[in-house]
């Protein structure tokens, strides 16, 4: 684990885990900020910070926007190392509340690896839009690269507690530090 490796078996471990807490009540979610895909189509890996495997910590700019963008006809979609099942989990029980209205679909691993360009577009026709109709919202620069890659629109979110970015990265991809800083359009 502490590897942090990005194994589907190990995920869908971290998800039964995390099954059995949520329901002994041991655990609680906080602002989610797990890979999402919007689609308008836009794919959003919205940006994970925790400090320990079993307490998640999500960033407070994060539920409004994506409610704002809901509100503005966007679809959301998840796409994360984590398993569907643990997605859910912390859907289920956030702080906020249930918040699975605020996502259409989840995507992990079996879908494909985040560094492969492939994946983006297997989630594309999966969610039945061109890859460049999708916004890819990220902490890690190799998959923001696999999903240019693949045609697919691209921010990489700068969060506390993330790897640093070099200067060539910092000067190539569009960066954020909130998801409030981004102007999507209405899919109306």
């Amino acid at each position: 684990m502490s590897l942090d490796r990005k194994t589907t078996a190990l995920k869908q471990l971290q998800g039964h885990m995390w099954r059995a807490a949520f329901k002994a009540g041991s655990m609680k979610a906080e602002y989610v900020a797990p890979q999402v895909t919007l689609n308008t189509s836009l794919a959003t890996k919205a940006n994970t910070f925790s400090t320990s495997p079993l307490s998640p910590v999500f960033f407070e700019d994060v539920v409004p926007a994506v409610r704002k963008w809901r509100e503005a006809g966007m679809k959301v979609y998840i796409y994360s190392s984590g398993s569907v099942e643990a997605q859910k989990l912390l859907f289920g029980h956030s702080t906020e509340g249930d918040i699975h209205e605020l996502v259409d679909g989840h995507f992990d691993t079996k879908i494909g690896h985040k560094v492969e360009s492939e994946s983006y577009r297997k989630i594309a026709s999966s969610i039945g839009c061109s890859t460049n109709n999708i916004l890819f919202l990220t902490d890690v620069t190799r998959e923001a690269s696999a999903a240019e890659e693949a045609d697919v629109h691209v921010a990489v979110v700068v969060r506390p507690g993330n790897a640093g970015l070099t200067d060539d990265e910092k000067t190539y991809f569009s960066l954020i530090t909130s998801f409030s800083e981004l102007y999507l359009p209405s899919s109306a």
